[in-house]
Formats: C-alpha cells, structure tokens, sequence
C-alpha cells in the first residue's frame, strides 16, 4: 500500500510483525479505553485560523532543554525496538539525528547506550526506571552521561506494570535472540518465559515500589544532567515536581498502558500547564497522530510533543527509512497546518488558536 499518512504505518507494520510483537507494540491496559480516547481526545479540539497573515516563510524550528531542534516534534521511549527491526534504537537515532530533533532511549533498550553513541552526533535523553539496586541505577546513569546523553527522563508512573491482557494472552517475552542491552552485563539483561506476560514477571521482580518524590533529590546527586519527570496527569503533581528542582515534566498516560479510564494527555495538558507557571517547560506524549495534533498541543502550552507507536510501526515497516518519512511527513503536516492557521513561527502559536469542548460550553452557557 502507498503510505501517505503516519497511520498507514500501522496496517503494514501488522502484517509484518510476529502476532505477539505487534500486540505488545499496539495494545493498551485492560480495557483500552484511555488507549482509543488519546487518539479522540485531539479530534474534540477545534482550530480558530487566522486569515491574511504573510505565511510565505515558516520556521518550525524550536529550542528544548536549551537545544535547537528543527521542530518540536521528538521521539519518545518505546522497548525493545530489534523486536520491530534488526537495527532497532540504532536506526532510530540515525533517523531523529538526520532529522535534527531529539531520540529519547527506553532503559529497557535492545541497543546499549554506548552502541546509541558510536551511531555517530545526536541530541539525545535516557529513559530510566528506578530499579531495586540503585547501584545498577547509578552505574547506568553514569554511563549515559559518559555517552553524551543529555538528559534523564525519569519515568514515574510505573510502580507495576499495568494489566495489558494482549501480553497475557500471547505469553510474551522477549524473543531469545534480544536482551535489555542496558543491563546485559548485570543479569537483568534476559527475561523469562512465564504462564502470563514475561514483562510483567520482569517488572514485578525488578521496579523498587517504593520511588517516591524524595528520590528526585537522590537521583540529582548522582548526575549533573536535567531531570524530565516523565508520567504527570495533574496540577497536584505538577506543584510537587516543580518543587523538587526537574527541569522539565512530560504529561503521559504511558501510551495508555498502565492505568486504564485515565484522562487522555491531551485533556490534562492545559491544566499541568497552568500548575507549571512557566517555571519549567511542559512536553507532550500519547496520541500524537498528525500535525494537527502537534499544533494543538502546542497551543495549550506544550513545548514540544514526544512520538512513540508511529516510530516503532514506521520502523518495522521500512527501517530507518521508515523512521525518516515518519518524522518528514509530521513535519510537512505540522508545517501546513501552521500556514493554515497564520502562524509563522513556533512561538506564533497560542491558545486564541483552537476551541476546546470546554470552551464550546462556556459560550453556550452565555447564550
């Protein structure tokens, strides 16, 4: 099929990919109800474009983290990417470095750190989950930091593995041939077949349960590089971390797989923004599937969004090729829809640009 849109990704990367793979890949917790509503949730959002604005020239270039980046488009943690693709997280990070934009890397990788390194140049961040050893934390923090990382995304919202019954169904492990290259050297690197999901064993033996926001102040003594807490849903949660010195938070759901009938990310961006007060910048990930998307979240002050599923889908399909046109293609929407709407430049994008449902209703309630 000719691909022309991010979503055909997905048919393709399903008739490619083992049953079991794609499932783990695709599949939300229980239910999957947060899973289709991050999707919907963006389709409530109206635009308000302006009209007869100079849009002849538009930059959608944007700084994270103090980082140019050629648009505020990155690309999130997802697992296990050789499960997709024998090149795996190194056709990822060739892919977001030829797109000049930012790779972030899953703990539980099928690529070391150091192999993301010998890539070659990259903007790119860690993703870490806190496991019981904290030694094998540090340890693997330092390496990040010694191969030119810069920036731990630390992920909060994982003190068990969501109920995601696909996995369960499939028995799902890790194939043979894979380890988390991350912890390969430490025995954490294999996983082991079990009755129900090999992860979910994994992650129950392995996640420390009792992180807490006073392990942000440990995790700041063992490394210099800025801390994104990556899992917020609320304003509560927001006043916390800002407290607790990050440098930045991530709104996510975990791609809505840990706590199903949560919010979609996009329904509770604005009021983690607000919390924030401009005292550190807000990213996006979930349900990221067009550049209608991206400016939306951006006019809800959103710094910048993070992309998983259509990475791995892209990847499995074509590669890091697949990669590229993934990246090219929400580019070129992004782009077109700023033009549309009569914005220039990424900083051009407010709120006075879409209606939400809520703000549909308070116009009702005047009438």
């Amino acid at each position: 099929m000719e691909i022309v849109n991010v979503q055909d990704y997905e048919a393709v990367a399903k008739e490619k990919l083992p049953k079991m793979v794609y499932d783990y890949y695709a599949s939300g917790a229980e239910d999957q109800w947060t899973l289709k509503e991050n999707q919907r949730a963006f389709q409530r959002i109206r635009f308000r474009p302006r009209i007869l604005v100079d849009v002849s020239k538009i930059d959608t270039s944007s700084t994270m983290l103090g980082f140019k980046i050629s648009m505020p488009i990155m690309i999130a943690p997802t697992a296990m990417q050789k499960m997709a693709h024998p090149d795996g997280e190194l056709a990822t990070a060739r892919a977001a470095s030829a797109a000049g934009t930012i790779m972030t890397l899953s703990s539980w990788a099928t690529s070391s750190v150091e192999e993301i390194s010998s890539t070659g140049p990259g903007i790119r961040f860690f993703q870490l989950y806190v496991i019981k050893d904290r030694h094998v934390v540090a340890q693997l923090v330092r390496r990040a930091e010694n191969a030119g990382f810069k920036a731990i995304a630390l992920t909060v919202d994982t003190p068990r593995l969501g109920r995601r019954e696909a996995d369960i169904r499939n028995r799902f492990v890790l194939p043979p041939h894979l380890t988390l290259r991350n912890f390969e050297g430490l025995d954490l690197g294999k996983m082991e077949k079990t009755e129900d999901s090999g992860l979910a064993s994994y992650v129950a033996n392995q996640i420390d349960r009792s992180l807490s926001w006073k392990d942000i102040k440990w995790l700041q003594t063992i490394t210099h590089l800025p801390i994104l807490v990556k899992g917020v849903l609320t304003a509560e949660d927001t006043r916390l971390a800002v407290q607790s010195g990050v440098a930045g938070i991530i709104v996510s759901n975990h791609g809505a797989r840990q706590l199903d009938y949560v919010p979609a990310t996009i329904s509770c961006l604005e009021e983690v923004v607000n919390a924030a007060q401009g005292q550190v910048p807000v990213f996006l990930d979930g349900g990221v599937r067009r550049g209608t998307d991206i400016f939306k979240a951006l006019a809800l002050g959103a710094s910048g969004v993070f992309i998983g599923r259509p990475v791995v889908f892209a990847l499995a399909a074509e590669g890091e090729a697949g990669v590229k046109k993934v990246l090219q293609m929400l580019r070129d929407e992004f782009e077109l829809t700023m033009s549309l709407a009569g914005c220039c430049s990424v900083k051009d994008i407010n709120r006075n640009y879409i209606q939400t449902e809520a703000d549909m209703f308070k116009a009702w309630a005047r009438l």
